[in-house]
């Protein structure tokens, strides 16, 4: 019994700080590395690790049908999503691009809601959004104490979208029965695409040279924000309630922004503390105001938050 408790302290931390410590590592490696290149190599080398244990341990080939649903996912969750929030990093520190990633429960809600209507709006969801959408406002309106750059801050906000767009379908496409076997196959087909789009804006030619520190920091992110911090998640599924475990969602940006103040000297006002305490708010309200015994949001995006490796992050 000891030890199973230690199991799930150790299980909860990990998904708790090494996903929101990943901010910072992410902010580390861009300033120093091609930003859609230390994405190829994150997912690119976390997904095939994780898809050849996974094979090796006798889980099957996925089928030409889930092979598309797979590479649907994995353009969406990863190549859309983190290219766009990797680039963003250069110009938004670790702290906020923790607070407003923290908004994919709000923008996926949105979609389930209004897009799908997969979801009815009850007062929490409804006081949720609200809450959420007043929080970025109040971030981003007039804030130049914290000087945020406001195209990468939409950036990440756009490409939040295209994350709740997979984590909406993903229930809807046919998928192997195996959440590893699966997470690793979208990372690497992720990781693939991340390299094409590496190519393509120019950041191969030359070969950009890797520092000490970009390397560390895409280590750090292949090892413990994705392969450790995943099987933790995955474990904790098997034995907590999808709610319980989503809980990351709202201390992940706590974690973020204290790493990101006391080692990254980030500035944080009084202004952002208040947004980003209406946005976690309001992340808590949706993660428990979905409806009851029905596959909705909080279900799907926790099975569909492979790596989340950051924002899912």
């Amino acid at each position: 019994m000891k030890g199973l408790v230690s199991n799930e302290v150790f299980a909860f931390a990990a998904i708790y700080v090494l996903w929101g410590s990943t901010f910072l590592a992410i902010r580390i490696a861009v300033l120093e590395f091609p930003p859609f290149l230390t994405a190829a190599l994150r997912f690119g080398m976390a997904g095939t690790i994780l898809y050849a244990v996974m094979r090796a341990r006798g889980q099957p080939r996925p089928s030409l049908k889930q092979w598309r649903g797979l590479c649907l996912i994995g353009l969406l969750m990863f190549v859309l999503t983190y290219g766009p929030l990797f680039w963003a990093e250069q110009y938004v520190t670790s702290s906020m691009t923790s607070v407003i990633e923290a908004t994919l429960p709000i923008t996926t809600i949105v979609l389930e809601v209004f897009a799908f209507r997969t979801q009815r709006l009850n007062w929490r969801l409804a006081t949720g959004v609200g809450l959420g959408f007043a929080g970025v406002v109040l971030l981003m309106a007039h804030n130049e104490a914290q000087h945020l750059a406001l195209i990468p801050c939409l950036v990440i906000l756009a490409s939040g979208l295209a994350w709740s767009l997979g984590a909406v379908l993903s229930g809807r496409l046919t998928l192997p029965a195996s959440r590893p076997l699966a997470a690793g196959a979208q990372m690497m087909l992720g990781g693939t695409g991340l390299l094409v789009a590496s190519a393509l804006s120019g950041e191969l030619h030359p070969l950009p040279h890797l520092s000490a520190h970009a390397a560390y920091a895409i280590v750090y992110l292949v090892i413990f924000g994705s392969l450790i911090a995943y099987t933790a998640y995955v474990w904790l599924l098997g034995r907590y309630s999808v709610t319980q475990v989503s809980s990351h969602a709202y201390i992940n940006p706590v974690v973020a922004m204290a790493l990101g103040y006391f080692i990254a000297g980030d500035v944080i006002t009084v202004r952002s503390v208040f947004a980003s305490s209406l946005i976690v708010i309001s992340v808590v309200l949706i993660l428990t105001g979905g409806a009851k015994g029905k596959a909705s949001f909080v279900s799907r995006a926790a099975e569909a938050k492979r790596d989340l490796f950051s924002g899912t992050p």
